[in-house]
């Protein structure tokens, strides 16, 4: 089978290049099998065929999850691909602030208008308003701790700075990548309350959206420093900027400019540069290539967002592979596998994984199907969606 990919955004190639003959890429198809896109917003209803969508990226608010999931449709991201891109900025932006170099290093240009032999003196005589701090015993608070928080809180023990994490979610994979000096909280409060440096590592959703409120930063230190790089909404702004007025915020440094907090003097902020580097946007495109491409050929799934993780290595014998997406009620394997014994279909192999709201089966047989049993599985309620892959 031949799949027409639409890019959305500039995907880099080194991804790209990875798709052999069957596939097709243009970013104007308007029709397409899959989607590989950075941070446009995609709504999945505008594409009547989509089978998955990759984002090249962690985020996924820039698509409709929710919708995707309704449909059948496999969403994709790439967790951890700009991981060292995020962290590799976030130090350098809190070194920024802590040592005034933005300040000093408009102090150096303005001395173009100094003779050349006032030079010197000037520097000298001048230098100490630009006199700061260094990171190293501050204390590092790292609000989420998926694969960026814990580089970044890994990060923080090797400058010499005491780190504590939380994460109301944390993945165990993750965790255990925590260098043993992170002292890790049973509650959000007691890394708020012993940071002075507070760093957002937290995807947008429902329970996050906002999460960053005036009760929230009540929890901090005085004086503190609050750092997104994240994701903008995250942060309520309003509240941040009350209490960088207030002084209950020393600086808040974010990648998200806005119009209420560019021009503020506490404030430092960059273009959304996080993931903004080659390496970072080639490792982002390979792994969202690789995740689209093992989805349509074989139907396995790794870091998707709305479906179980699950893979099946197809074996020589069989000639079509069966994927049955649906609600994750009981029943739903006794159905199927009901319904193939009905038209004499004789299963080489079944797998199925759930992950509390859509039951994923991929079952593979060695004959082609009859449409009446695509029919017959497909009239029941609680079925989403079925798809076909032959393999000879």
């Amino acid at each position: 089978m031949s799949f027409r990919i639409k890019t959305i955004n500039a995907i880099a190639p080194e991804g790209l290049e990875l798709l052999g003959e069957e596939y097709r890429v243009d970013p104007a198809d308007r029709n397409p099998h899959g989607i590989v896109v950075r941070s446009s917003q995609v709504d999945v209803d505008d594409y009547p065929e989509l089978l998955a969508i990759a984002r090249a990226g962690a985020g996924v608010n820039n698509i409709t999850v929710d919708k995707a999931t309704e449909k059948g449709i496999c969403v994709f991201n790439t967790p951890g691909a700009n991981a060292n891109a995020v962290v590799d900025l976030v130090f350098p932006m809190i070194g920024i602030w802590l040592r005034n170099i933005y300040q000093g290093i408009a102090f150096c240009k303005s001395l173009a208008d100094v003779p050349p032999e006032d030079v010197n003196s000037e520097v000298e005589s001048r230098k100490a308003a630009f006199r700061g701090v260094e990171i190293a015993g501050k204390t590092l608070g790292v609000i989420g701790l998926g694969q960026i928080g814990v580089r970044l809180a890994n990060g923080g023990i090797q400058r010499f700075m005491q780190v504590y994490g939380f994460d109301p979610f944390p993945s165990l994979d993750n965790i255990h990548h925590l260098l043993p000096e992170v002292t890790v909280t049973r509650a959000m409060r007691d890394t708020l309350s012993q940071a002075d440096i507070v760093s957002l590592h937290l995807p947008v959703n429902e329970k996050t959206r906002g999460m960053v409120d005036g009760e929230f930063i009540a929890k901090m230190k005085s004086g503190a420093i609050l750092v997104n790089y994240a994701r903008g909404p995250i942060v309520q702004e309003d509240a941040v900027l009350a209490a960088l007025d207030s002084g209950q915020l020393e600086a808040f440094i974010s990648d998200f400019p806005t119009p209420g907090v560019i021009g503020h003097p506490k404030v430092l902020v960059t273009p959304h540069l996080g993931a903004s580097t080659a390496e970072s946007e080639g490792n982002c495109s390979r792994m969202a290539v690789k995740e689209l491409s093992s989805y349509l050929c074989y139907g396995n799934i790794t870091h998707s967002v709305n479906f179980p993780n699950i893979e099946s290595i197809p074996a020589s014998t069989v000639h079509t592979r069966l994927i049955i997406i649906n609600k994750d009620v009981t029943g739903m394997i006794g159905f199927i596998t009901n319904v193939l014994g009905e038209y004499n279909v004789n299963i080489a192999s079944y797998k199925n994984e759930s992950n509390g709201a859509v039951g994923y089966n991929i079952i593979d047989v060695e004959a082609a199907l009859d449409a009446k049993i695509i029919e017959a599985l497909e009239a029941n309620k609680d079925v989403i969606r079925t798809l076909q892959i032959t393999f000879s």
